[in-house]
């Protein structure tokens, strides 16, 4: 008896840990998705992972070394990537994520560099807030930092 409830407790601690694993591949994804819409001017790709009702903001120091926050319409981001110019190439490169899933929310922090037409323009974090909405991870809340100074970038374009 005892050897039984000791396998159903390791098959159960074994089974939540992929069903974890599973759900920040998930989160992931959705992010990698947004972003895949981001790059290639998609913005039904990129509204496809988003709330409605999402909320965006952008905190960084202004030129005087003031703390800025800045909260924009999603409606802006949206006009913006689906009216940008051909010639230019907006590339926002993720350089590492740290995911955490509980139920139906989870907190995705990517770190990133942005990229201007191949020229590396600044760098930051972003904070993704998410929500399972009926099995599909939807972004409700992005907040991302901007700064063109302590950056891990190489600045070679690359």
């Amino acid at each position: 008896m005892f050897k039984a409830i000791i396998t159903s407790l390791i098959i159960l601690i074994v089974s939540s840990g992929n069903a974890q694993n599973d759900a920040k591949a998930d989160v992931k994804k959705t992010i990698e998705t947004f972003f895949e819409g981001f790059h290639k001017g998609d913005t039904i790709l990129m509204k496809s992972v988003m709330m409605d009702k999402i909320l965006m903001q952008t905190a960084f120091k202004n030129k005087e070394g003031k703390d800025i926050l800045v909260t924009d319409q999603p409606g802006k981001l949206i006009k913006a990537i689906g009216s940008r110019p051909s010639d230019q190439k907006w590339d926002e490169r993720i350089t590492s994520y740290s995911i955490q899933v509980d139920g139906n929310m989870a907190n995705a922090w990517t770190e990133y560099e942005f990229w201007f037409n191949n020229k590396f323009s600044h760098c930051g974090v972003n904070s993704f807030q998410l929500f399972n909405d009926g099995g599909i991870w939807k972004i409700i809340y992005l907040m991302d930092t901007r700064r063109r100074s302590s950056c891990k970038s190489s600045k070679s374009g690359n």
